[in-house]
């Protein structure tokens, strides 16, 4: 009677709500996880950066340390590098925007004229009355849209002091795990008591996939922005480092990143250059990223990360979802070291064979000027067997 109920049931549909059950209370806790991070964007997003940005300088600073330098010395030489890097960087951009943005909008003017020109004189033959209303019902939209601008300008120099805060956390995070990375891990590993080889190997497994994807990254996007900056400099287009910067740091973002960063730079190209260069460089543009696609990726970042296009696509939609830009710039890496990390969590190593049964347990030897003793095994007929001393005797003999 008691196994009636469970015959009734067939054993693919058992095994279905078995499966059902576990996957809702997977989703439960996914669920509560993602809301306690999203309670707590305020820390989550800064370490979340500082891990990335550990993993790009820790091969610094640990070549610092195997010269010979104490832990505190590398970690302030790196901090002090990359510090440098982001200022000169910053001070190039802002020193370019601002002697180029006048040209630009002189040549953004010029090219508005050439375009209203063409377009009364041209095939179309539209009336000059008809591009000012089309030009006075643009500067109505943006007229309409002022106060939803500065409202979104208000709110972010009310939200200056959390990034500030953010940044500083950023910094701290990013100096200590340099500094005592190898022991903030240690002293994790002590909570988790007999299953801490299974986190150990999948932790070092993360790491090694993290590093490889961030520093790998970086190498791609640095070519990327790299090569368009010279292309855009050799046309002549002003703001070319700015733009360039701007398709490096999209180029974190997969797809999507260098989808945006390259229509901008191809929309100041038709503003400033007309609609040839901006067709030449769009060109220019997509061979590139064929060429990054198949070539640069697959050989720098493929080994970490090995995603189809559409589960990248679907990982950047959840991440854009849950925290917008920040979070669809780390959805990718994130979901690369929960994919590697989980089979060896699900690893365990092998327990040593038992001893064979033939073997006879290990005893200790014989002291020193004493015989060893009589084996257990059975003596042959008509000899006995026995050791022999110094003095070429045997110790058994009677």
């Amino acid at each position: 009677m008691p196994d009636r109920p469970t015959k009734l049931v067939p054993p693919v549909l058992a095994k279905m709500a078995a499966w059902c059950v576990c996957l809702i209370l997977v989703g439960v806790v996914v669920y509560f996880f993602a809301l306690i991070i999203a309670r707590l964007t305020f820390v989550a997003l800064p370490v979340a950066i500082a891990l990335l940005l550990t993993a790009l300088l820790f091969p610094l600073t640990n070549r610092l340390r195997q010269a010979g330098m104490r832990p505190i010395y590398a970690t302030w030489i790196t901090m002090l590098v990359a510090l440098a890097v982001l200022v000169g960087t910053g001070w190039l951009v802002g020193a370019r925007a601002s002697d180029e943005f006048p040209n630009l909008v002189q040549q953004v003017q010029a090219t508005a004229r050439s375009v209203q020109d063409w377009l009364i004189t041209g095939p179309l033959h539209l009336k000059e009355a008809q591009i000012t209303s089309y030009v006075d019902e643009i500067a109505a939209m943006v007229n309409q849209q002022r106060t939803a601008i500065t409202g979104t300008v208000l709110s972010a120099g009310a939200v200056a002091f959390e990034v500030l805060a953010s940044i500083v956390l950023l910094l701290f995070v990013t100096f200590f795990l340099l500094k005592d990375g190898n022991r903030i891990w240690a002293w994790i590993l002590r909570g988790f008591g007999e299953v801490a080889p299974r986190v150990d190997r999948a932790g070092r497994a993360a790491w090694a996939t993290l590093s490889h994807y961030v520093q790998g990254t970086v190498a791609v996007a640095a070519v990327h922005g790299l090569i368009m900056g010279i292309v855009l400099a050799g046309m002549g287009v002003p703001l070319w480092a700015p733009l360039a910067v701007l398709i490096f740091f999209a180029s974190f973002i997969p797809i999507v990143g260098i989808f945006f960063a390259g229509t901008v730079a191809t929309l100041v190209t038709l503003g400033a250059k007309g609609l040839v260069y901006a067709l030449i460089f769009l060109g220019i543009l997509i061979i590139e990223q064929q060429l990054e696609n198949h070539v640069l990726q697959p050989l720098i970042v493929g080994r970490a990360l090995n995603f189809h296009p559409l589960a990248i696509i679907l990982v950047l939609a959840i991440g854009g979802i849950l925290a917008g830009i920040a979070g669809a710039a780390v959805a990718v890496p994130v979901a690369a070291v929960i994919y590697r990390a989980l089979p060896e969590l699900r690893h365990k190593t092998p327990a040593l064979p038992p001893p064979s049964h033939h073997e006879a347990p290990p005893r200790e030897g014989p002291g020193e000027g004493e015989a060893a003793p009589r084996p257990e095994a059975v003596k042959p007929k008509g000899e006995n067997v026995g050791t022999r001393g110094e003095d070429g005797r045997r110790a058994d003999t009677e």
